[in-house]
């Protein structure tokens, strides 16, 4: 009688009601329609309880969630509690208020309402994601081959001149980086070294480094803006001072961009030794004397396209036989060790004694190795750097 009380009200309510005589039954009917709404009496004659029907109710597989409601006379609060932990939403006291029922009933609708537009939400977050992720793949696509294209802009990791050898590092942090490095013939007795650092990351800064590359080519001495030929077609360099204002001069007119470099640029006599240096707001080169002590060189400097005007100093050496020298980007000096504590100065110097006796790719190696074991594998920027062996003046140079 209860049961057919309640289906009346809820049916001049506007809502589709399904009797059930026992938990059992109900549950058939759960496993077919899913219902929206459940109202179970806490004690029944035969079969299940309340309790037991709705903890049977909440391991069923649904689309969407399910509103329990259990009828009782109870209100010890152990039984309450009791209730809320097998599942039950709400509890209504018997005898069932009809202004009470529709208002526990559209507080449920409420309910289910937010639990069908937060899973409508979901259901387009996830296609949302589904289609990013797509875009990510084609981008990560594209940022592979595009690494691989910055690499190819270093056409040559290692070249020996007989009494002397250069060999290039670089390793960027992400998929491309704003670092380069390189080296190009000068004439038969010199060689021009360079190191370059984009400010930033990612694809900004890769595009101007391979603008850079074709400014500083070496195997297009005429378009090399370093190079200088005379009217007998003899290759000269300017001074590296010379290029550096040049080259801020040319990326503040030609390229309006907020990105500028920083440049370390050295112009090496393979006969003398003698190297004449600029240093544009890159880290001081090291020199590696044959006795194994180490010295940096250079006064600072500004970087390249950021000040209109801008003048640079140049600093000179000369390498005796046995002498190495090393320029590096700051991805190098500023790596920093588990206490934030940065490499400097100080660490490139035992790195570079420590490695003292190999020469060429093993040294990058051993150094690039002992450079993640400090930084933990955390290097967080782009780690590039020219290591330069002078053996000794180059013979038979016409």
């Amino acid at each position: 009688m209860q049961r057919r009380i309640l289906s009346a009200q809820l049916s001049r309510s506007g809502y589709d009601v399904i009797e059930a005589g026992s938990a059992e039954e109900a549950l058939d009917i759960c496993a077919r329609i899913e219902p929206d709404i459940v109202l179970s009496d806490w004690v029944m004659p035969d079969g299940m309880s309340g309790i037991e029907f709705c903890r049977k109710f909440r391991q069923m597989e649904r689309s969407g969630y399910g509103y329990f409601v259990l009828l009782t006379s109870k209100t010890d609060k152990t039984e309450v509690t009791e209730g809320l932990e097998s599942g039950a939403d709400d509890f209504l006291s018997k005898p069932v208020s009809g202004d009470e029922l529709r208002a526990r009933l559209s507080a449920g609708e409420r309910i289910l309402r937010m639990e069908r537009e937060l899973k409508e939400k979901n259901r387009m977050l996830t296609s949302t994601l589904t289609e990013l992720q797509g875009l990510y793949d084609v981008i990560d696509r594209d940022l592979s081959e595009a690494c691989k294209l910055q690499q190819s802009l270093v056409k040559e990791r290692f070249r020996s001149f007989g009494n002397a050898q250069v060999s290039l590092m670089l390793r960027p942090s992400g998929h491309v980086g704003g670092d380069l490095v390189g080296f190009f013939p000068i004439n038969a007795r010199r060689v021009g070294l360079y190191g370059i650092d984009v400010s930033g990351h990612g694809i900004t800064s890769a595009l101007m480094t391979a603008r850079l590359a074709g400014y500083l080519s070496g195997s297009s001495p005429d378009q090399n803006i370093a190079l200088i030929q005379s009217e007998f077609g003899i290759y000269d360099a300017r001074p590296p001072a010379e290029l550096a204002s040049y080259l801020n001069e040319l990326v503040l007119e030609e390229m309006k961009t907020e990105s500028y470099f920083t440049l370390i640029y050295a112009d090496v006599d393979l006969i003398s030794g003698k190297v004449e240096i600029v240093q544009a707001g890159h880290p001081y080169p090291a020199v590696q004397r044959a006795n194994g002590s180490v010295e940096f060189l250079g006064v600072g400097g500004l970087p390249v396209g950021l000040i209109e005007g801008a003048s640079y100093d140049q600093v000179s050496t000369v390498l005796t036989p046995g002498d190495r020298l090393f320029l590096m980007s700051d991805g190098i000096t500023e790596a920093s060790d588990i206490t934030d504590t940065m490499l400097g100065e100080a660490g490139v110097g035992r790195f570079l004694q420590k490695s003292a006796g190999l020469r060429g790719g093993e040294f990058l190696d051993a150094f690039y190795w002992d450079l993640e074991t400090f930084a933990s594998g955390d290097l967080a920027d782009d780690v590039s750097a020219v290591f330069f062996e002078f053996f000794g003046a180059k013979e038979n140079v016409g």
